[in-house]
């Protein structure tokens, strides 16, 4: 599907992560619902920040406080996430 197109709940949650860099986790860096998760993702695609739908991380990620690593409890669903991420902006790079 088309991220661009893909239909979003009314939650967001955006993640930083550098790759590559030791010993940092992925950060929740904004979080919200309504007319916030709204913004959050039209800011994402503004950006051309890659979007992921997952409502079931989503709603665990909301959970995580602004500013905060996530828990290692999350970090295998992050994992698969960051990889599809990693995977997306490869092929980006080749287009």
């Amino acid at each position: 599907m088309d991220p661009k197109k893909q239909k979003f709940d009314d939650i967001a949650v955006a993640v930083k992560y550098q790759f590559g860099v030791a010993g940092e986790a992925p950060k929740v860096v904004a979080s919200g619902r309504g007319r916030l998760a709204q913004r959050i993702v039209e800011l994402a695609r503004e950006n051309d920040v890659p979007l992921r739908e997952s409502p079931a991380l989503a709603d665990s990620l909301a959970k995580v406080p602004v500013g905060i690593e996530i828990p290692a409890e999350m970090w295998e669903a992050m994992a698969e996430v960051l990889a599809q991420v990693y995977a997306l902006d490869g092929s980006r790079r080749n287009d």
